[in-house]
């Protein structure tokens, strides 16, 4: 594994780790300050109170470390498939909010989150037949002096080669996935209400690719990470030998064609 992914997971663990640890610090805070007040409805109030905020710390600690064993360990605790959502709806937010207390960058963070989920997407999600799977990208990907419309037809592309789109299409027909542009989250939604994948392989910069995965929650998403040298949203890049290795990881054996192994003719951009 390289050192930046390692980086990545250090950074996603220390982060869970202080935010649960203070998510837990908060609710047998709930139960501590106002005990003497609230005993005045009744001796058993209090305990009563106590025994639910119990029951919540247990809750936090519990998908903490299920969502720790999935990732340092890749072995799972029963209900552990919910640490994923946990991670998503819970746990993401907070740790943006503690994140930038220590001074850590909203893209560093969004990397983070975005590497585990992958993993767990990826021990989590099986293999499907590969109509089952969306390819989902921007049209920022799209070359910016190309007046081809291809949000709702990917196959008005000349296929010229300026940009990898050509090369998207050739995984398309190589493997049989669907393909699809989108200009923004709606028409993003629209595309995947149509298409009803079992899984997303989306492609974007890593605000829009944390905010899609919270959005399609509990349709599994793998993330690839696009290449911005022009800048946001204006003729960015993706790595094609990446999005084929994740058509690969996810694709049944037996689906996979047969010169599977053979690049697609294009030449690799830099990616995740």
């Amino acid at each position: 594994m390289s050192v930046e992914k390692k980086s990545k997971k250090r950074l996603f663990i220390g982060l869970i780790t202080g935010t649960s640890f203070l998510l837990c610090l908060f609710l047998a805070s709930l139960w501590y300050v106002p005990y003497v007040g609230i005993s005045s409805f009744g001796p058993w109030a209090a305990w009563i109170l106590g025994i639910v905020v119990t029951a919540l710390i247990l809750l936090v600690g519990w998908a903490y470390l299920a969502l720790l064993a999935s990732i340092v360990l890749g072995k799972t605790f029963p209900f552990s498939k919910k640490a994923r959502g946990l991670t998503i709806k819970l746990f993401l937010p907070l740790m943006t909010i503690l994140g930038r207390i220590f001074g850590l960058s909203k893209r560093k963070i969004r990397a983070s989150f975005i590497k585990v989920n992958n993993e767990l997407v990826q021990s989590k999600a099986g293999t499907c037949d590969p109509d089952k799977i969306l390819m989902l990208t921007p049209h920022c990907l799209q070359n910016s002096k190309c007046d081809m419309r291809l949000t709702y037809d990917v196959d008005n592309c000349k296929r010229c080669g300026l940009c990898t789109i050509k090369g998207l299409l050739e995984l398309r027909d190589k493997y049989g996935a669907h393909f699809a542009v989108a200009t923004g989250g709606t028409i993003a939604r629209r595309i995947v209400v149509e298409k009803r994948p079992q899984l997303i392989i989306a492609i974007a910069c890593e605000r829009d690719l944390a905010s899609g995965i919270q959005d399609t929650y509990p349709l599994p998403v793998f993330g690839v990470l696009n290449e911005r040298p022009h800048g946001p949203c204006l003729d960015t890049q993706v790595s094609i030998i990446a999005v084929e290795n994740a058509l690969r990881k996810f694709i049944k054996a037996e689906k996979l064609p047969a010169d599977a192994d053979k690049n697609v003719g294009m030449t690799p951009l830099s990616g995740l």
